[in-house]
């Protein structure tokens, strides 16, 4: 079904009272899915609601050739056959499960093109507790889980309204977001103590990217995905871990990245570095095969190098193994040197003005138009 997308509109204000929209999860995308309800819950299609239970109960997903199927584990079903392309699963009490994670919410399931969908729809605010666990250990510094609560926060924001169906996925890719079941007090009181608060340039909520280790400094946006963001600048970082590294690679698991990639290298004889940025990670590079000379400049280079299983881009390269520091594509904070800035006595703002200068600090309102 053809439906509008809806158009997110930031009105940012100092000290305003913040909503917390919905926000919508990329969980998996399968042939076949299993859903536990713990309580009493209700089934809703495009119609409206078609069923209530009591629960607990287990439920089985198949994507047929012509949409949902549904059947239960424990007769007599509340709803069952088929289902149309799209089915929701809404708690009334407990959570919902699919595997071994449990999830606040409800769960949409949209049958596309042969596949399932399965979509956690949970308040921005209860889903940023279940991001912290995946993104920052609760031993670290309180500062530094305030900052990061301030940037999954801010990053949420910024992809509403992204796709049709779903706004994030669930892994670091978007955002590692685990669910209930990882929820800790210690990051659950990070997120409550930062409610509502987002880094904005110029009106809008700025790209909030982040990694774990710069290995010594971060790099701006154009060395590492080829255009210039003003507050996504390079920055010594001299509290990162900095970890060392070395991933050893051989000319057929560089030919099957280049293919991937849909370039067509032949039997590949020789790769080398020709260029590094400012920061010193690899941004241009050769590969030559039987059938071609391939030149990957920024950012192609960085997919392909992260293809063949490297850490981070600051590396080196000698014969067919590469030597490198940190973890991560380098840019914005760098969450191991702002855990340094915190233990010698920063606060969460100082580290996100160091990281992300030229943004302020500030609390959002929204409103949305079609």
């Amino acid at each position: 079904m053809k439906r509008g997308l809806l158009a997110i509109l930031f009105l940012l204000v100092l000290g305003a009272g913040a909503q917390s929209p919905p926000v919508r999860v990329l969980l998996e995308e399968t042939g076949l899915a299993v859903v536990k309800l713990e309580g009493a819950h209700s089934l809703w299609n495009w119609a409206g609601r078609i069923a209530d239970d009591a629960g607990p109960r287990v439920y089985r997903l198949l994507a047929s050739d012509r949409g949902i199927e549904l059947v239960c584990d424990d007769p007599p079903c509340p709803a069952s056959g088929y289902m149309g392309n799209l089915l929701s699963f809404v708690p009334r009490e407990g959570a919902f499960a699919l595997g071994d994670r449990r999830y606040r919410g409800f769960l949409r399931v949209v049958w596309q093109e042969g596949r399932l969908l399965l979509i956690n729809r949970v308040g921005l605010e209860d889903y940023l507790q279940g991001v912290l666990p995946g993104e920052v250990p609760a031993s670290f510094p309180f500062e530094v889980l305030q900052a990061q609560a301030i940037l999954a926060r801010t990053y949420t924001l910024s992809r509403l309204g992204s796709n049709p169906y779903y706004d994030l996925c669930d892994t670091a890719r978007c955002q590692v977001y685990l669910g209930l079941g990882a929820e800790t007090p210690r990051h659950t009181e990070a997120v409550r103590a930062t409610a509502g608060r987002i880094l904005a340039y110029r009106g809008k909520p700025i790209s909030a990217v982040y990694h774990a280790d710069s290995g010594g400094t971060t790099a701006a946006a154009e060395e590492v995905w080829g255009g210039a963001i003003p507050y996504l600048q390079a920055r010594d970082d001299p509290w990162s871990l900095a970890k060392r590294w070395r991933v050893q690679v051989s000319p057929r698991q560089v030919q099957r990245a280049l293919q991937d990639l849909g370039y067509s290298p032949g039997a590949v004889q020789s790769m080398k570095v020709l260029d590094k940025g400012p920061s010193g990670r690899i941004t241009r590079l050769e590969v030559v095969g039987t059938s071609a000379r391939i030149v990957l400049e920024t950012p192609k280079s960085a997919r392909f190098l992260r293809a063949l299983g490297l850490p981070s881009t600051l590396a080196t390269l000698s014969g067919w193994s590469f030597s490198g520091r940190g973890s991560g594509h380098g840019v914005g904070m760098s969450q191991w040197g702002a855990r340094g800035f915190a233990k010698r006595g920063w606060n969460y703002r100082e580290i996100l003005a160091y990281y992300y200068p030229h943004t302020v600090l500030t609390s959002y309102r929204l409103s949305a138009s079609r």
